[in-house]
């Protein structure tokens, strides 16, 4: 049997407008035992806040920057949509963590914001966020697509993965691609659901959309941990 996948992910900064859903509220989203941390969030945003008050809209239609266009959830169907729906994990500022199905407002706030009386976010969140993750990841494959600004919401000491993977993109003379890494990550996510890939190595069997192939000889592979580099094709 194949082990369960996880995939890590950020929210954008860029989110539709609107929703046609009622307000967030606890017991609306996934991981319940962080909607008390969800509420003091609120609470340290001010009784003003929209959030508080706007509509909603399921994650995967809320979030529309670079990464989710990439990805093109709306045109993905079946078994791949269902993987999506399944495996997809947000780390959000407001929200700890998100999936694909969950309705949340339009909002504004970045895990490295700083909230009085929280302080910085990602530190808050952080044992709260790995407790309410350790369950789902445990003997899990994960694909950890995070950036700084959200990895470090986690302390992975405290996860038990099967496997962690993470990616690295370097253009063509071994410079690591900042400018274009969301939208490469976004075909990375695409193939990952599309394909049901577990094994890092099956990379090597990956059409980049964007022209990026899987460097072996500068990736790692250990137990329990692979970091993986994907070169621009010259």
């Amino acid at each position: 049997m194949a082990p369960r996948t996880i995939i890590l992910i950020p929210p954008s900064e860029g989110k539709a407008p609107g929703g046609e859903g009622p307000p967030w509220e606890p017991g609306s989203s996934s991981f319940p035992e962080l909607d008390r941390d969800r509420a003091a969030v609120l609470k340290a945003l001010g009784r003003s806040h929209p959030a508080r008050s706007a509509p909603t809209n399921r994650a995967i239609e809320r979030y529309t920057g670079v990464l989710y266009r990439e990805l093109d959830a709306a045109s993905l169907r079946g078994v791949a949509r269902r993987r999506l729906d399944r495996n997809v994990v947000i780390a959000s500022g407001l929200w700890g963590l998100v999936v694909p199905t969950d309705v949340i407002p339009d909002y504004k706030l970045k895990m490295g914001s700083r909230l009085d009386p929280l302080g910085k976010l990602s530190t808050w969140w952080r044992p709260r966020v790995t407790a309410a993750l350790a369950p789902r990841v445990q003997g899990a494959v994960v694909w950890d697509l995070l950036p700084n600004e959200h990895a470090a919401a986690l302390y992975w000491p405290d996860l038990a993965p099967r496997t962690r993977i993470s990616v690295q993109f370097l253009d063509a003379n071994g410079r690591t691609v900042s400018h274009w890494n969301k939208l490469l990550k976004g075909s990375i996510v695409r193939w990952l659901v599309e394909s049901g890939a577990t094994d890092p190595g099956a990379l090597l069997d990956l059409d980049h959309p964007q022209g990026y192939v899987l460097d072996e000889a500068s990736s790692t592979f250990a137990p329990g941990r692979a970091e993986l580099v994907l070169r621009e094709r010259r």
